[in-house]
């Protein structure tokens, strides 16, 4: 569960940090904050608890693992199934993530898939799900700004 605690500017810096190298050690990261080994420890963890840092799956492409396609499908949804149509969708493995929306659509799920034609297994999969009234599905060209989050921790350093 997220918490809605702030990060302040000795977090963000210590985020940073672990942004630029994410395989550093409690250690190193000490070394490059000037902070104590145990208040890296400590401060990691409670992020880790407030769930301010959470997966680093995202850095794994899937691409890497035989899925260069990726695409957002846009869901509508019988409403009272909403929960019900999030379950199901988590059991598909190439649904890396379903995000709900206020507007004419309920759901943004990001699939990848192998090529067109398991593109649209994977969109009749969706489709067919019990709960599930309309798609529309995008595909990726090209991305043009990685996910980051980065700007926002340079500016709470700053304290702006």
């Amino acid at each position: 569960m997220r918490s809605t605690d702030g990060v302040d500017a000795t977090d963000a810096r210590l985020l940073l940090a672990l942004a630029e190298s994410p395989r550093a050690t409690v250690l190193a990261l000490a070394e490059r904050t000037g902070l104590s080994r145990n208040t890296v420890q400590a401060r990691l963890a409670g992020l880790e608890a407030r769930g301010v840092l959470t997966s680093f799956e995202r850095r794994i492409d899937p691409s890497a693992l035989g899925y260069p396609l990726t695409a957002f499908v846009m869901v509508q949804v019988t409403q009272r199934m909403l929960a019900e149509v999030g379950a199901a969708l988590r059991e598909v493995p190439e649904v890396l993530e379903v995000l709900g929306l206020s507007g004419p659509s309920d759901l943004l799920v990001r699939v990848v898939a192998r090529d067109a034609d398991d593109l649209y297994r994977i969109a009749g999969l969706l489709l067919a799900t019990d709960g599930v009234e309309r798609t529309t599905t995008s595909l990726v060209m090209r991305t043009l700004v990685e996910h980051r989050v980065s700007p926002l921790l340079e500016r709470v350093t700053r304290g702006a």
